[in-house]
This record gives structure tokens, C-alpha cells and sequence, in this order.
């Protein structure tokens, strides 16, 4: 099992012009490691959607890659987006899914069956051909350079501790940037970035 920062700050120091996709657990942590102004907060009242939302930015944006990072029960709450990933044929979407078995931005509490899920298994069920799951952190690193290179759709499965981030505030109490405005705003910064060519 990984933390956080194990899987968050080799990514961090692999990430050149991709945009990443942050959802529920994983926004404060990437946000402490990452400034960068393709970053988006997707982890408000629409849990379940960071993958979606990341889908329409590889769709957008197909020469740039996108990396989502969605926890296991926002995941559960968007089965089907698997497979719309998959049938819309963006070959520039790296999906990882945090999994530590809780709704953690709200409470821990237990996400449903998470004893018996098998993601890997969903994922090719759903036609990715580029699976990975991670469960040590040493592992993870040394095969990372080589999942940001795979043509995607891409879906890698690490699991991860259990924390207590607890709910965004969008506003000054927050350390990262991108989670001191709303999302609408961080959504218009991150759109005025793409547009420029960056």
C-alpha cells in the first residue's frame, strides 16, 4: 500500500504540460506538491464526474495528455464512465484510481464492497487494453516513466492509505491555489491556459 505523497511526488516530477484532473481525496495533496496552472479541482458537489471531466479535456485537447486522479468511491459512482472512455477512443487519458475502500472527503466512510471490487477487471471489461495496478510504492515508481508514455486510454489501479482531508472550503483557508476559487473560476483559468498555447 502507498501513501499519498509515494504515489503523488514521483507524478509530480514527471508532469511537464500535462493537464491533471484532481478528485475528493487527492486535491490537497496535489496541491501541495503542484503550482502548475493546468491543475483542476474537480471535488465539489459533483463526486463522481473528475473522470468525465477529464474524458472532455482529452477529447478537447488531443495532442496534450490528461491525468485524472479519482478516488475508488467517486469512481463507483461513475461505472459507465469506463466505458465511455473507452468508446470515445482519446488515446491521451491516463485514469488512476486511488484506492482505500472509504469516501475520505466526507468521513471515511466505507465504500461499498470494497472488499470484493476488482478494478483491473472492470477496466479491461470495459476494453482498456493499458491496465496497471499498484499495491507498492517501489513498483510504482520504476514503471511510472513508462505509463505516462503508453498510448492510451490508460487505467492504473494503487492503492492507497486512508486519510482525513475532509471538505473543501474554495476560499482563502485552503493552501493550494486552485482550491481558493470556485470551480467555475479555476475552470476559466485552467480553459485561458489551453487557449494560449501553453
Amino acid at each position: 500500500m502507498l501513501t499519498k505523497d509515494e504515489l503523488l511526488v514521483p507524478l509530480a516530477e514527471l508532469r511537464r504540460d500535462e493537464v491533471v484532473v484532481t478528485t475528493m481525496a487527492a486535491v490537497r495533496p496535489w496541491g501541495r506538491l503542484s503550482r502548475h496552472p493546468l491543475d483542476f479541482a474537480a471535488a465539489d458537489s459533483a463526486m463522481g464526474h473528475g473522470a468525465d471531466l477529464a474524458l472532455g479535456l482529452a477529447l478537447a485537447q488531443p495532442g496534450r495528455k490528461v491525468l485524472c486522479l479519482n478516488g475508488d468511491g467517486s469512481m463507483l459512482m461513475s461505472l459507465g464512465t469506463l466505458i465511455t472512455i473507452v468508446e470515445s477512443g482519446a488515446k491521451n487519458l491516463i485514469l488512476f484510481v486511488l484506492v482505500n475502500g472509504t469516501y475520505e472527503i466526507t468521513g471515511n466512510q466505507r465504500i461499498p464492497g470494497r472488499e470484493s471490487l476488482d478494478w483491473g477487471g472492470m477496466a479491461r471489461a470495459a476494453g482498456f487494453q493499458s491496465v496497471f495496478r499498484f499495491d507498492d510504492a517501489k513498483d510504482y515508481e520504476e514503471r511510472l516513466s513508462r505509463i505516462m508514455r503508453e498510448k492510451g486510454p490508460t487505467f492504473v489501479e494503487v492503492e492507497v492509505e486512508s486519510g482525513s482531508e475532509g471538505p473543501i472550503s474554495r476560499s482563502d483557508r485552503e493552501e493550494a491555489d486552485y482550491l481558493k476559487v470556485s470551480v467555475a473560476e479555476s475552470a476559466r483559468r485552467v480553459r485561458e491556459v489551453l487557449e494560449s498555447g501553453f
